[in-house]
């Protein structure tokens, strides 16, 4: 794994979410991020784009973020790349079955934009 996180890519379907999350991952952060609208389109971008670190949103049509993460680590190269899940509902419950699909951590929405890169860097200098 690297030492320094610097390639995110981001999964998530809601337009205004992801402009919100382009500023404040790019801008305020400082990280090269790539942001796929679905899981289908993550599963096709990640192989070009080899992030450090998968950023999932829960909720998705078709394809939701767990099941997108299951599907990328199918490809060796994913097996172990680190995964935060972002989600609207953060229960006890709900947290420890994200966890549980291979998370190494979630994220409350909404989210602080200011803050965002900063969680980030924290949970990543705990693996």
């Amino acid at each position: 794994m690297p030492v320094e996180l610097t390639r995110i890519l981001y999964v998530e379907d809601e337009p205004d979410i992801q402009a919100i999350a382009r500023i404040a991952l790019e801008s305020v952060g400082g990280f090269e991020l790539r942001i796929c609208s679905s899981g289908d389109e993550a599963l096709e971008q990640a192989s070009d784009f080899l992030p450090d670190l998968f950023l999932l949103d829960v909720m998705m049509p078709n394809m939701d973020g767990p099941t997108t993460l299951a599907e990328l680590r199918k490809q060796h190269q994913f097996k172990s790349t680190p995964a935060i899940f972002m989600t609207a509902k953060v229960k006890a419950r709900e947290v420890d079955d994200l966890m549980q699909n291979g998370a190494v951590d979630v994220i409350a929405k909404p989210f602080d934009p200011m803050k965002l890169p900063e969680q980030l860097r924290t949970i990543w200098a705990t693996l």
